[in-house]
């Protein structure tokens, strides 16, 4: 039974939350604690009851009801008493004369409002209709759980205090929020492929990606993102082994990858990227290409990739490109190169909780023979590494030092 609400979780939450929003007036806080309620209630009563024929309508109803009770408790005025009761009556249905083809696509362009800053649209937007945890989103965007937990706050706050309508945007407002659709994607579409049990998570990226590339076909990050998914996708089955332990990709068995998902991502990559408008999406899938693509680990491009990289450093300056370049450039030049440019982003102190960092800066030291050094690396890793197939690697590599 908890298996089976947790499909129902997984599918409707961003549903039942929107439509929370919309009924509360905006109210997103108390929008999102109803729905939760409502699932709460559920998981109490239907092992007893048993699940209704039309789930996803009793948990909207029993949140619309908490909703009423709570705006009751909180109201002394008569006005608002008169409001609540108003409410008491069944709602229209929700209208929607929308050109997007999917209802969860549309909410999260519908939540991506252009008054918040890119970050904060994605963030609340995976709070609030993703389902993700502030934790979760928070190692998404390599912050401090309470930093997260500000962020979304103050998104609330000024999504309250300015009014923002919640509101399906025309078409011609949609490209203005598609950079932070895109970002939701992606971050979505990490999550779950950083967790096996969530692939479901990559599956529903790369459906929603699909969309989006058929809704608005001219623009080439949206094909971008699309390519970056299936490329990766592609390597899923062979990035673990019979025991669920993490193989790198220099040792994945490649007989495993989904040829066809290669081609399609390629091809995809290689059409965006004529459109001479190249962004971060299109240049991360063209990496993952020259990965994907390559027979042998031995005949992987990695001066390309260097070049691929760098390009991304200058459209999109971030610490983690950097981390992801000096990598490359150890592939081109050597352990110690690259360890001087790891060493810089170290100092900087913008990546000290990111367990890559430390994995990465372990890795190149004991290919450059200071195992000793590796071993505190490793050991700084394996606390920071946020599942246990990650950490059981590394504490494989630090026994073979």
């Amino acid at each position: 039974m908890k298996d089976r609400i947790a499909g129902i979780y997984a599918e409707g939450w961003s549903r039942i939350v929107a439509a929370m929003i919309r009924f509360t007036g905006g109210d997103w806080d108390l929008a999102e604690e109803c729905a939760q309620d409502a699932f709460t209630r559920a998981l109490r009563t239907w092992p007893g009851s048993g699940v209704p024929d039309q789930p996803l309508a009793w948990l909207t109803t029993t949140a619309r009801h908490r909703a009423i009770d709570r705006m009751r408790r909180a109201s002394n005025e008569a006005a608002k008493l008169r409001e609540v009761a108003a409410m008491d009556q069944e709602p229209p249905p929700y209208l929607s004369d929308s050109d997007i083809p999917d209802e969860r696509l549309e909410l999260m362009f519908t939540c991506c409002h252009p008054s918040l800053n890119l970050d904060a649209q994605v963030a609340l937007t995976l709070r609030s209709l993703a389902g993700m945890s502030t934790a979760e989103i928070a190692r998404a965007f390599l912050v401090r759980e309470r930093t997260m937990s500000q962020r979304i706050f103050r998104a609330k706050q000024k999504v309250a205090h300015a009014a923002i309508p919640f509101r399906v945007p025309p078409a011609h407002l949609l490209p203005e929020r598609l950079p932070a659709v895109l970002h939701v994607l992606y971050l979505l579409f990490n999550e779950g492929y950083g967790d096996p049990h969530k692939a479901r998570l990559c599956r529903e990226a790369i459906r929603l990606a699909r969309l989006v590339t058929e809704l608005m076909p001219d623009e080439p990050e949206a094909q971008g993102l699309l390519a970056l998914m299936l490329l990766h996708d592609a390597r899923r089955p062979a990035r673990v082994d019979a025991a669920g332990d993490l193989v790198t990709l220099d040792e994945q068995d490649r007989t495993l990858w989904d040829q066809e998902l290669i081609a399609e991502g390629a091809a995809i990559c290689e059409r965006a990227l004529r459109r001479g408008r190249a962004g971060p999406f299109q240049l991360q899938a063209a990496i993952a290409a020259c990965h994907a693509t390559a027979p042998l680990a031995d005949r992987t491009d990695w001066p390309q990739i260097v070049g691929l990289y760098e390009h991304l450093a200058r459209v999109t300056p971030s610490p983690v490109v950097e981390l992801n370049r000096a990598v490359a450039v150890g592939m081109v030049s050597g352990p110690e190169a690259a360890l001087r440019l790891v060493d810089a982003i170290a100092e900087s102190g913008r990546l000290d909780d990111y367990y890559l960092l430390h994995a990465t800066r372990a890795d190149l030291l004991r290919r450059a023979g200071r195992g000793r050094e590796a071993a505190v690396h490793y050991r700084s890793a394996i606390d920071l590494a946020p599942t246990e197939a990650e950490r059981r690697f590394l504490a494989g590599r630090l026994r073979l030092l």
